[in-house]
């Protein structure tokens, strides 16, 4: 999982499938990618903002690689909202349920994330995702 978001590389890979094999829907897939793009790049900012360093406790095995030392929001949780909300919207299935607590849990696990590192990334994800979707709604009128 860790991988897969990483820079929300996999969720962008999605988007991008979305917009090449729904061809009557490509506007909104793309939006959508634009969408969990932008959370992404919004989460990066807020990190280099807030500059909380991760978690260094020597009970803490981690247990992944990351890009930076910065820990708040936790940029998998804010891509991987965004596009629960984004593409579940598409394909009308409840997302959000399936896959963000696994992602979220598993920033814990690896050691790499505070709780509250990825409810902040969740939130900022989920804000992201509802101003994608009006702008997407507006355009559509």
């Amino acid at each position: 999982m860790s991988l897969f978001g990483e820079h929300a590389a996999g969720w962008l890979a999605l988007g991008a499938a979305g917009a090449v094999l729904d061809r009557p829907r490509r506007r909104e897939w793309l939006v959508a990618t634009a969408g969990v793009a932008f959370a992404h790049g919004a989460s990066i900012g807020v990190k280099r903002v807030v500059r909380r360093p991760r978690p260094d406790d020597p009970a803490v095995e981690v247990r992944v690689g990351t890009p930076s030392k910065l820990s708040f929001p936790s940029a998998h949780a804010t891509s991987t909202t965004a596009a629960a909300v984004l593409f579940g919207a598409l394909l009308h299935r409840p997302l959000v349920a399936v896959i963000v607590p696994p992602m979220a849990l598993s920033r814990l696990v690896l050691g790499v994330h505070y709780p509250s590192d990825v409810v902040a990334g969740s939130l900022l994800g989920a804000a992201v995702a509802a101003g994608a979707r009006r702008i997407s709604r507006r355009r559509t009128r």
